[in-house]
């Protein structure tokens, strides 16, 4: 169980993130046209796993920006916006913004990624979201990168996932 914050008032996730060298946990989230994919439909790539509790908040909106800049740029790597919204407003937000370089994804039919990936926020006023993390994955499904942010209101360490491509 991790313990971060949001606007500094304590938070619990419902386990921890995959550990650097851990193979990744496979997974099936909702896209936005409503088809199910699964982190075995990109072996082979290099996956960012972008996790957040809502696109429509700016901190969340602004991760989803950066990595279609520059991690969906990078050579045989996906970019994959993990959040607990529904695929309409996935699409609403990516089709305003102009962002077709990253793929976004609901879990809104099961809890599976967030169990196998210890995102769930367990109390708070956000519980029941996905907290804001980052997880690279390598073409042979290894955890490359795993990044818990402290605080919900917080970026992500970009650089450093961005470098562990």
């Amino acid at each position: 169980m991790a313990k971060i914050t949001f606007k500094g008032n304590p938070v619990s996730t419902a386990g921890d993130l995959p550990r650097v060298g851990a193979e990744a946990p496979d997974f099936s989230l909702v896209k936005t046209d409503l088809s199910e994919v699964s982190l075995a439909d990109y072996k082979g790539k290099k996956v960012v796993l972008n996790i957040f509790p809502s696109v429509d908040t700016g901190v969340c909106a602004a991760s989803v920006r950066r990595f279609n800049a520059e991690a969906s740029k990078q050579d045989n790597t996906v970019v994959l916006c993990v959040s607990r919204d529904l695929p309409f407003a996935h699409a609403r937000f990516c089709g305003a913004e102009g962002l077709d370089d990253v793929v976004s994804l609901s879990e809104y039919k099961d809890e599976v990624f967030s169990q196998n990936y210890g995102v769930k926020m367990v109390d708070g006023p956000l519980a029941g979201l996905l907290s804001r993390a980052v997880v690279v994955v390598d073409e042979n499904g290894k955890v490359s990168h795993s990044e818990q942010v402290d605080d919900i209101v917080n970026e992500p360490d970009y650089d450093a996932a961005l470098k562990a491509l």
